[in-house]
């Protein structure tokens, strides 16, 4: 187990470093002057040159590289353009919305997905499968931001149960902060219920044909708990899988249902600081998002060892 996490934290270290990297050479080393995009054609030349002393940008490619490497590990991002405040208080002030948003979604969605999975699983080709199938289908096809508009006329509109947009802040109470947050994280996880649901259902019926399982019932144990206890957890790898990529798209792609509940979160921020050519926050918000997705895989390769001993016992 030990060599295991050890071969994985190497990968996990490489893969960041080359992240940063090519997120450095599309951002600084492309041709063109990110000054002059900052400030926008018009800007007179002083202007664009104190711009970029305070950038950097007229030191080497390869210091400048290395002095962005040493501000990611202190969390010193400097300055923004367009926001005139430290880049990593921004980005902290979103990751307390977007990050508490992504775990309200990704929880409804795997109970959601697992208990829908299994199941349709144990109701193979009956009424119940064929019902799972086609709502989870229906689930795929309907866009998040049209459900989620559907959301807001329904329970915030007719029912006035919550509101239809807007975030008080945790230091309003944590209740107004999560109800708040409520109708943006249904309208995420339906989307990713109905993928990880059709996931789940293909994974255990494929193990409820392996002979381990036939063993367990013909030794007396139960449908259900050969279904809860064996099946389910041996399909339960290319189910991890797939939730940590939904969990990285939920960290990463909330742009639009935070626009469309107008939440200040990360999502919204790189939007709006790609509309300022805001470059400083871009590179940051990118590089942070791709850290985010190494991590959460780093976590499910962890996992994997965790559910399957066979990945303990040969070190990978």
């Amino acid at each position: 187990m030990q060599a295991f996490v050890a071969r994985r934290l190497f990968t996990l270290a490489v893969t960041l470093l080359a992240a940063s990297l090519a997120v450095f050479l599309v951002l600084e080393i492309l041709p063109g002057n990110a000054a002059q995009m900052m400030m926008g054609p018009d800007a007179p030349p002083e202007a664009v040159r104190a711009l970029e002393v305070k950038l950097g940008l007229d030191r080497a490619a390869p210091e400048r590289y290395l002095a962005w490497l040493r501000g990611l590990l202190l969390w010193e991002l400097g300055d923004s353009h367009a926001y005139g405040s430290p880049v990593a208080q921004l980005i902290g002030e979103r990751l307390a919305l977007t990050v508490p948003l992504a775990v309200i979604a990704m929880s409804l969605t795997t109970v959601l997905a697992l208990a829908a999975g299994v199941y349709a699983a144990a109701r193979h080709n009956r009424a119940g499968d064929l019902g799972v199938m086609g709502l989870s289908q229906l689930g795929v096809a309907i866009p998040n931001f049209w459900f989620a508009i559907l959301l807001i006329l329904l329970f915030a509109v007719h029912l006035r149960w919550f509101s239809a947009g807007g975030f008080p802040g945790w230091e309003a109470g944590v209740l107004p902060a999560l109800k708040s947050l409520v109708l943006p994280a249904v309208s995420l996880a339906v989307v990713q219920a109905a993928i990880l649901a059709r996931m789940t259902r293909s994974a255990v019926l494929e193990v409820l044909r392996e002979d381990f399982v036939r063993t367990a019932r013909a030794k007396g144990l139960t449908r259900r708990a050969a279904l809860w206890r064996h099946a389910l957890r041996n399909a339960m790898i290319p189910v991890l899988t797939v939730m940590g990529l939904q969990f990285a798209s939920l960290l990463a792609g909330t742009i639009v249902v935070e626009s469309v509940f107008y939440l200040p979160g990360l999502g919204r921020l790189i939007f709006q600081s790609i509309a300022n050519r805001d470059l400083v926050v871009v590179r940051n918000c990118v590089m942070l998002l791709a850290a985010m997705v190494i991590v959460v895989n780093f976590v499910v390769d962890l996992l994997y060892a965790a559910i399957d001993p066979r990945l303990r016992a040969r070190g990978g």
